[in-house]
């Protein structure tokens, strides 16, 4: 498949995927950029920034959503999303300062089974 035709793919699946494929999609992006530096013992500082920030982005609207007034989930519902983001957030924070492999795995186990659940694959 050309370029083209997978960004053209890509935009239509997003304009008609429910939120909460969208959601598990972004997850599954962030587990595969961080994976891949898991992966790559050789991965630079700027590969490994990059799938951190893209991760801590990725938390950082999740938190803020689940923050807001507006948000229709149950209040349990949306304390241990936050709970789980702040452990994210601080979790991809400590790495930027100071990657260390064997702590992105559990990053990437959070955003692999909460893709899953958002699924319905759990």
């Amino acid at each position: 498949m050309s370029s083209a035709a997978a960004k053209a793919y890509a935009r239509v699946a997003t304009t008609t995927s429910s939120p909460r494929d969208i959601e598990a999609q972004a997850l599954l992006k962030a587990a595969n950029k961080l994976q891949a530096i898991v992966g790559n013992e050789n991965a630079t500082s700027e590969q490994i920034s990059e799938a951190l920030m893209f991760n801590r982005k990725l938390w950082s609207i999740f938190l803020g959503d689940v923050l807001r007034d507006e948000n229709q989930q149950p209040l349990q519902v949306r304390q241990n999303i936050a709970n789980i983001g702040i452990f994210v957030l601080s979790q991809t924070m400590a790495l930027q300062i100071s990657p260390q492999v064997e702590h992105i795995k559990p990053l990437i186990e959070i955003n692999r089974n909460l893709a899953a659940g958002l699924s319905g694959r759990a």
